[in-house]
């Protein structure tokens, strides 16, 4: 079984922004996929269905994204799953160009949040990752309202599109390896 987590902030008004891209790719599989993802547990909200022949869990934290561990560690205790093979965490880059994918099997928080503290509950840094640009941060603004803002005109559609390939390279990590996936994935989108 895998774990397919998205992370982001719970409630409308963190909807849509840069920061909540995992949860929209989590709630694009679920649409893509017909699952259901409303279920309240483990921190989170949670659907459990098949993608592409595979048993799936899709999970969107709802402790806000510095504690996103928290609610991964339940997932996984209850589920007695190896973080290392079955979980993937879809969450936003400041560091990519808006649109941009990088596919990852271990590695540090980088800076985000929310992986430092799933690192931190896990143990390890060792776990699949899909990371969705979102673009660095313009000169003078704070990092927290930057994240906190929404995609509009151009970067909304590339985004869009993003969304898209980001559940298609989790599916691809699934049934053909991270290796595979990274191979597709990793290469710059062309403008």
């Amino acid at each position: 079984m895998y774990i397919i987590a998205g992370l982001g902030n719970p409630g409308g008004k963190y909807a849509h922004t840069r920061h909540n891209v995992g949860f929209d790719t989590v709630d694009y599989l679920a649409d893509y996929y017909g699952i259901d993802v409303e279920t309240k547990k483990f921190k989170a909200l949670v659907g459990q269905g098949m993608i592409a022949g595979n048993k799936v869990l899709l999970v969107k934290p709802q402790t806000f994204m510095n504690l996103s561990g928290e609610s991964i560690r339940e997932v996984i205790d209850f589920y007695k799953i190896d973080p290392e093979e079955e979980l993937i965490v879809i969450y936003d880059d400041i560091s990519l160009e808006p649109g941009q994918l990088r596919l990852r099997g271990k590695g540090s928080a980088g800076g985000h949040n929310g992986i430092k503290n799933i690192i931190q509950h896990l143990g390890t840094q060792t776990f699949k990752r899909i990371k969705v640009g979102i673009g660095e941060k313009p000169v003078g603004f704070d990092l927290a309202d930057y994240v906190l803002s929404r995609f509009h005109g151009e970067e909304k559609e590339k985004m869009e599109e993003a969304r898209k390939r980001a559940a298609k390279a989790a599916v691809m990590i699934m049934n053909d390896g991270l290796q595979a996936a990274m191979n597709e994935y990793n290469k710059k989108v062309e403008e």
